[in-house]
């Protein structure tokens, strides 16, 4: 196994590789790297008097890969990290850590034009192997790619069952709206996301809404095309159920229940309405300036 140094800790730190992976590709991998410079910020927060473990503060001892998982010859799909991080009383923090960086799930919301109340959303139901399952409900989920673009499997699958494409204009940021409204301290630097299991992995994921208003008949017509069919490799059903269910279908799903929960809070709070009619204020002057 090979080692090199990691510097900016303001102490050196041995690292020590596995050998399907060198220092470079560690270095630049998207994940490490947000998760290095998280972990400074967090550690110099501890000179101030009032943190927790100002009196004895931690400090990242070294730094051991225990496995790489690749999902192809270039491309890194998640990297394990023993972490040792100690104090000068010898207390030691869990250091498991999953990194694999982050993700994006849509609440798609379909409204009646005919109706105030009456909301119905988009859920995926696939097969999801690490919690054992062949048909596991959830909303639909994927990854940003460079320019912000909903992409992945469940983006690929909406769009052929309903005609749905979701830009990234279209979608409302719920985590970074109610992070806004959040009296939690930023000096933490930790994304804008929701964290399903900081104490194992840095996974972590935005929330975001896509609501739109429909004819009832195009609705119905949507129900009864998505509701029984699968895609041509049999992977993922859409389903359209409605609202008031989300809970009920969802309820193993954290990113589901987060979803609720975020719209819920900021209907409630008033903030999703002011961001919607500065969107529509926007757009108007984007029209006019043509």
């Amino acid at each position: 196994m090979s080692k090199f140094t990691l510097e900016g800790f303001g102490n050196p730190v041995p690292v020590t590789l596995t050998p399907d992976i060198t220092e470079s590709q560690l270095l630049s991998f998207p994940p490490f790297q947000t998760w290095r410079s998280t972990l400074q910020a967090n550690l110099k927060l501890q000179k101030d008097e009032d943190h927790v473990f100002h009196r004895a503060p931690f400090t990242l001892r070294s730094i051991t890969v225990q496995s790489v998982d690749w999902f192809t010859h270039s491309q890194i799909g998640s990297v394990t990290l023993a972490v040792e991080m100690e104090n000068q009383e010898g207390k030691i923090l869990p250091g498991t850590a999953s990194l694999r960086g982050g993700s994006v799930a849509v609440l798609m919301v379909l409204k009646p034009k005919d109706s105030r109340d009456e909301r119905l959303v988009v859920m995926t139901e696939q097969p999801r192997v690490p919690a054992g399952s062949l048909s596991f409900m959830e909303i639909p989920a994927g990854m940003l790619d460079h320019e912000n673009n909903f992409v992945g499997a469940a983006a690929k699958e909406i769009l052929e069952e309903t005609g749905f494409k979701i830009l990234a204009s279209e979608l409302i940021d719920m985590t970074e709206l109610a992070l806004r409204e959040s009296r939690i301290s930023e000096a933490e630097n930790l994304q804008s996301a929701m964290y399903p299991s900081p104490g194992r992995s840095d996974e972590r994921m935005a929330i975001f809404l896509w609501e739109k208003e429909l004819d009832r008949q195009e609705i119905e017509s949507l129900r009864g095309k998505v509701a029984g069919r699968r895609t041509s490799e049999e992977l993922i059903k859409l389903r359209v159920c409605d609202y008031g269910d989300l809970w009920r279908l969802g309820a193993r799903d954290a990113k589901t229940l987060a979803a609720s929960a975020l719209y819920e809070g900021i209907n409630r709070s008033g903030v999703l309405q002011a961001e919607l009619k500065k969107r529509r204020w926007g757009e108007r002057m984007r029209l006019q300036k043509k």
